[in-house]
């Protein structure tokens, strides 16, 4: 079993409502072959909710307390955040996952890139404050740009 991002399994929790359902991904929760987390909404923020950056760093900046994750509206919500990956991954755990598939470029999910911050819309190399967590941890981390490989092995 696996784990995925809910929002690629077709839950509508990212932070505007939407969802973004990879069916091949959803295809694998309908066979019970993965298991579907949303840290965000883990850590108890609403859908939809205001977007967040992390400010200051990536992931594992927040960990070390060296950067903060923020609403567009100012709102330090990195309490969230981080409740919000310890929950997923306890949910991981429970059930042996060591692999996940992650949305890119979230600020709970990223794995290669993140927002930069400042609202721009600019992405900038870095993790979401789950995939460090998850990394600390010893899970291996994917995202929807690079899960085939483990969909194949995950499958066969």
């Amino acid at each position: 079993m696996i784990g995925i991002s809910a929002c690629l399994g077709g839950v509508f929790c990212r932070y505007d409502g939407n969802t973004q359902t990879i069916p091949q991904l959803q295809a694998l929760v309908a066979k019970k072959q993965a298991i579907m987390i949303c840290p965000e909404v883990l850590g108890g923020l609403n859908t939809p909710r205001d977007p967040a950056e992390i400010i200051g760093g990536d992931g594992f900046d927040v960990w070390r307390c060296d950067a903060v994750v923020a609403s567009c509206q100012g709102v330090d919500v990195t309490a969230a955040y981080k409740a919000g990956a310890i929950r997923a991954y306890e949910k991981l755990k429970a059930l042996d996952v060591t692999q996940v598939v992650l949305k890119e470029g979230s600020p709970s999910c990223g794995s290669h890139q993140i927002y930069d911050g400042a609202f721009s819309g600019n992405k900038v190399a870095g993790v979401g404050v789950a995939t460090a967590y998850f990394v600390k941890q010893g899970i291996e981390v994917y995202s929807e740009n690079n899960y085939h490989q483990l969909i194949t092995i995950a499958t066969n």
